[in-house]
């Protein structure tokens, strides 16, 4: 069975947030950082090399593959900045209509820049999605 790259490890949060070169988008991390701080009331992880992770669950999956994956997660790209909502965005349709400009991949919410959205209804999506994950995922 295939190991993940992407695991929980003990870099600098600050030290990668701070090495993002483009100035809008490093304080946008930091903005995204606190925010998903607060929801999860979790410290932020980096997971592989370029993902700042907050929280973790445990998946087995019907295959017998196993491992823990968090909770919710956010990723400064070179293209735009990448928010991780687990559960995707299928049973978040009626926030979605308000959130602003925004771009959407299964489980990515890709973003330009935090002035392209409405943050009290990003802020809802994290919370949803967050509580979604706990839920449907508690031992």
């Amino acid at each position: 069975m295939a190991e993940l790259k992407t695991k929980i490890n003990d870099q600098s949060v600050e030290k990668f947030l701070n090495g993002v070169p483009d100035e809008k988008k490093r304080q946008d991390s930091f903005q995204i950082k606190k925010i998903m701080e607060e929801i999860t009331g979790e410290p932020a992880k980096m997971w592989g090399d370029s993902i700042v992770g907050f929280g973790s669950y445990h998946y087995k999956y019907a295959s017998g593959q196993e491992g823990d994956w968090m909770l919710t997660a956010f990723s400064p790209r070179k293209q735009n900045l990448t928010l991780y909502i687990m559960p995707g965005f299928e049973r978040y349709e009626n926030l979605m209509k308000q959130l602003g400009k925004y771009k959407t991949g299964k489980a990515c919410l890709y973003i330009k820049k935090l002035e392209d959205v409405n943050l009290d209804v990003l802020k809802e999506l994290v919370i949803l999605s967050v509580k979604h994950m706990q839920e449907s995922n508690a031992a």
